[in-house]
């Protein structure tokens, strides 16, 4: 029997030096330099054989314990020459701290490692976790597993360390692992092994060791090492050709070390209760001499019990080293190993000779990773070095490329949003956080909580009046010892609730976990986002939506319908994206300072008791801010949600793209007269007005007319035929809650407008009075109510239902911004109603005047001008009929206006309403109220700046006095990153 195993022991062999000897087949790249083997060799000759043998061992500390630890790890680097510390959990600036201790009292510096699978986050609070190396395996783009391996090398660095025990190189294929699972990049060794290789290649790029763990392959164990002995039992055959796979890869790569598993593998080595860390067969037969691994052996942590169970402290670490291993990591008693280790040498079990040979291996990897220099940890910016913007967007971009959409019934992304009741409804998490604030981002969704103990024939009932559910699973485990988190109670929530609605289900967990709710397979689309974290919560309803798409790829098979490699691709659809200044060419500080900076100033000098800002480029919101409050009484903070008044900017957000739209559908030229289309002004001095001129202000209109001056008597009081203090059939329009106008007042402004003087000669003059007329235009030509035509075929499929006239009709008054006190013709503070006179005087709905609404659904307005008139996969107006309108149609008349939009003044850059770097295609308008917008084709960049100046008098002008708007306009433009 012994005969026959060593005999296919050795044919193996010769197959594996067949297969990996060929000419060329490896290229070593660590660490074989010789200036790092020149210092070795000239440290190497200066030491006794107890610096030699504490060379060896990497001993673990912690930063998170008290002084004894501290002094104990002192003294094993003081006494015993231990050659490396294997850092756990704790702080960044306290492990700093020890560390440059620690390095002062070695008399050969140590090198430093730590297990940082995703990150020093793994161990370091206050520091950046990367996702899960199984959400990694979803990733297609494997350049971002390469940047995320330099990022964590660059932190390594500058933590002073030089080895990290990553990639985990396992092949997960047991559900049930319950050691590795989550940790290895899947089930599919091609797939596990071009990952591992890109994280390596990151590491090693930037002089940090990296280590292929945990050899020969723990992914198809279902006991956990750490607390006994697991057994493989598959035969050398199948270890060869599926777990060995990525491990050749990454040694034919020339990866630096690799870590040796604590398994009992009988078809490596059949001696009982053999831990492949204390095997020579394993270490010196496969590993070395089969595989010619030249790099670093480094055992997995001798204090786990499955190396403990059936050997002695100091007993293991020595047969470690007799079984091939380099370094001893984590040993349960140093001075016991050490003592049993210099023994073996005394009585020739252990030649000086071998532990030179590896003691030199050691002294190199310290020269390869800069350990020789043994430098101090700098403290200053230690926390915001570890937290960069570049790695924080990084970590986003893995996120998000992960992202794996699994079922897809033409749901996601979620178009035609006027015709969807949504719903989300969240199981295993009671209190709501970013993920229904970005889902409500998009579109109107009422946001359900699902608790313990729910009655969910109530909750089924109220989800009858909507037609989609986006039922949002989370509160997960990683492992499948506690069945992923899923209770009982939680997987009969979901599935009653995937019975009896359509269902969009996004899983932030382990897909193993969606086993357990085989009835997921009826949802119309399944997302998987693999773990519950602020930027999983932040993108998956960006994913729904189309902000952004899918196109991650199972790493492990959930079931035979969804095994590995499943992943169905979802684009995006140029809707709104919401992230990092710096993911589009802008600097995060500088634009927050600067912004922060002249709002507060702002806030100081009391240009508005509050104000919101909102900046995006290149279609991706990445600041929105809110400063103040609703009155100077400080009593209710500005929130994002809140409804402004948007006076004149209303201009563009509604007369604008209507006319836009008729022109689309040719039902108007802009070369039409005015007197054509409606018959009232088919006669007099305006009938022959073009749309051209009047939406250029070019048109010899006056600049407004003061109509409520013409429901005064000569002594201030109403005219009772005009106003009254009581509603009734005839006085039907709401001013205030004791102020009634005429039903037919309109006629008489429009009368007014009609006989108004007409100047030609004036040029260019601001005018609102053909605007005020644009609603009756668009109402002839489509046979639609204005503001229904508004709703039905802008805002609502914009997913921008906050955008109405008259806004207390649809939300609660605590969220609509007050504006002024009129002193003057309504007579009470303004709140919840339009602050124009004129805009008042016609039911609050006005083209010029009128239109509330809050920042984030007017971006979705603007960007859409700024798509070319296309946004969520709908093309609203063609881009023809948007480079028509935006381009500047009278320069040769010095007039700077295109067709409704303001634009900046040619040659004066610093005359306008806008930044003095916006370019000249650039538009936009501002508002009476205090509101502002501005886009710009050519770099990308919308700008949203909103307040209430005119609270409580609008009599206050320091908005333009300071030049506040164009001056934080600027900082947008001044924050963009050169390259």
């Amino acid at each position: 029997m012994k005969y026959t195993w060593c005999l296919i022991r050795s044919l193996y062999g010769i197959t594996f030096f067949l297969i990996i000897t060929v000419p060329g087949a490896f290229s070593q790249k660590f660490p074989l330099v010789p200036d790092h083997e020149h210092w070795a060799d000239s440290v190497l000759v200066t030491m006794t054989l107890d610096e030699k043998i504490g060379q060896l061992f990497m001993v673990a500390a912690y930063s998170n314990r008290d002084s004894a630890h501290e002094h104990e790890i002192l003294r094993l680097v003081r006494d015993y020459h231990i050659g490396g510390l294997i850092f756990f959990q704790g702080g960044p600036v306290r492990q700093s701290r020890l560390l440059n201790t620690y390095q002062h009292s070695a008399k050969i510096p140590l090198w430093i490692g730590m297990d940082a699978e995703w990150g020093v986050g793994m161990r370091l609070d206050s520091t950046i976790r990367f996702p899960y190396q199984m959400a990694l395996g979803a990733i297609q783009d494997n350049r971002l597993i390469y940047k995320m391996g330099k990022e964590i090398a660059w932190e390594f660095h500058r933590l002073g360390m030089h080895v990290n025990f990553a990639p985990v190189a396992d092949i997960n294929n047991n559900a049930l692992n319950p050691v590795i699972n989550f940790r290895s990049f899947g089930e599919d060794k091609e797939n596990v092994t071009e990952k591992a290789l890109a994280y390596m290649k990151g590491l090693q790029d930037r002089n940090i060791i990296a280590s292929a763990k945990h050899f020969p392959g723990h992914g198809d164990t279902n006991v956990d090492s750490h607390s006994d002995l697991p057994v493989i039992h598959h035969p050398y055959a199948h270890l060869d050709s599926v777990e060995l796979f990525p491990f050749k890869n990454l040694f034919r790569e020339g990866i630096g070390s690799v870590m040796i598993a604590h398994l009992d593998v009988p078809s490596l080595d059949p001696a009982p209760n053999m831990p492949t860390t204390l095997s020579k067969p394993v270490v010196s037969g496969l590993l070395r001499d089969s595989l010619h691994f030249n790099g670093l052996v480094i055992t997995d942590a001798l204090n786990m019990q499955g190396v403990t169970k059936h050997y002695q402290p100091g007993e293991v670490e020595l047969k470690a080293l007799l079984a091939g291993n380099d370094v001893l990591l984590f040993p349960s008693d140093v001075s016991k190993s050490i003592a049993m280790i210099k023994s073996a040498t005394v009585n020739n079990q252990i030649r000086v000779s071998y532990i030179d040979e590896r003691v030199r291996k050691i002294l190199v990897a310290k020269s390869w990773t800069g350990a020789r220099y043994a430098r101090d940890v700098e403290f200053g910016n230690l926390y915001e070095d570890l937290n960069n913007s570049h790695a924080l967007i990084l970590r986003r971009q893995l996120v998000e490329a992960s992202l794996t959409v699994i079922k897809n019934n033409s749901v996601l992304p979620l178009r035609s949003l006027d015709s969807l009741q949504i719903a989300s409804v969240t199981i295993g998490q009671e209190i709501p956080d970013v993920l229904q604030v970005r889902l409500s981002d998009y579109t109107t969704v009422d946001h359900f909580l699902v608790r313990a103990g729910e009655d969910m024939n109530v909750l089924c009932e109220k989800l009858k009046n909507y037609n989609l559910v986006i039922l949002n699973v989370r509160g997960l485990s990683r492992n499948a010892v506690d069945q992923y988190g899923i209770t009982d109670e939680m997987a009969g929530q979901a599935r009653e609730i995937i019975a009896s609605c359509p269902v969009i289900l996004a899983w932030f967990g382990n897909p193993y976990g969606l086993a357990s709710i085989p009835e997921f397979t009826n949802a119309q689309a399944v997302i998987i986002a693999y773990q519950d974290t602020p930027e999983t919560s932040d993108l998956v309803p960006q994913l729904i939506f189309g902000g952004i798409g899918a196109a991650g790829k199972l790493p492990v098979s959930i079931n035979d319908s969804f095994p590995a490699g499943t992943g169905i691709p979802v684009p995006s659809i140029s809707r709104l994206s919401y992230g990092m200044p710096e993911e589009v060419g802008l600097d995060s500080k500088y634009l927050a300072w600067g912004i922060d900076s002249i709002a507060k100033y702002a806030l100081m000098n009391q240009v508005a008791p509050g104000l919101q800002v909102l900046v995006a480029r290149n279609g991706k919101v990445v600041l929105h801010k809110t400063y103040g409050f609703h009155t100077y009484d400080s009593l209710q903070k500005v929130a994002k949600e809140d409804l402004y008044d948007f006076a004149s900017v209303t201009k563009i957000t509604t007369s604008l793209p209507a006319i836009m739209k008729m022109h689309d559908e040719r039902k108007l030229d802009l070369e039409d007269r005015l007197g054509d289309i409606l018959p009232e002004f088919s006669h007099g001095n305006k009938k022959d007005l073009t749309f051209r001129r009047m939406m250029t202000h070019t048109a010899g209109l006056q600049s407004w007319i003061a109509f409520w001056t013409t429901t005064l008597k000569k002594n201030g009081k109403y005219k009772s035929r005009t106003l009254s203090p009581d509603s009734s059939a005839n006085f039907q329009i709401r001013l205030t809650d004791h102020l009634y106008e005429y039903k037919d007042y309109k006629k008489k402004i429009y009368q007014m407008i009609r006989k108004s003087p007409l100047k030609p000669e004036q040029g260019y003059v601001y005018s609102d009075l053909s605007f005020i007329i644009y609603p009756s235009v668009v109402e002839r030509l489509t046979g639609q109510p204005w503001e229904s035509f508004l709703k039905n075929t802008f805002y609502h499929p914009l997913g921008a239902n906050t955008l109405t006239y008259n806004p207390m009709k649809y939300f609660d008054l605590n969220q609509i911004i007050p504006t002024e006190n009129d002193t003057f013709f309504r007579k009470v503070q303004l709140h919840g109603v339009v602050h124009d006179e004129g805009a008042a005087m016609l039911q609050g709905i006005s083209g010029h005047a009128g239109l509330f609404g809050n920042a984030n659904d007017l971006a979705k307005l603007m960007q859409m001008y700024l798509n070319g008139g296309s946004f969520g996969g709908e093309q609203y107006i063609s881009s023809a009929t948007m480079k028509k309108f935006e381009i500047c149609q009278y320069c040769n008349e010095g007039v700077r206006r295109a067709i409704g939009f303001d634009r900046p003044i040619p040659g004066h850059p610093y005359d306008g309403t806008c930044a003095k770097d916006a370019s000249d295609s650039s538009f936009g308008h501002s508002g009476y109220t205090g509101t502002y917008t501005w886009a710009d084709p050519e770099t990308g960049i919308l700008f949203i700046f909103f307040c209430n100046r005119v609270y409580p008098t609008r009599l206050n002008v320091k908005i333009s006095d300071l030049n506040i708007r164009p001056a934080m306009h600027q900082v947008i433009y001044d924050s963009r990153i050169m390259k």
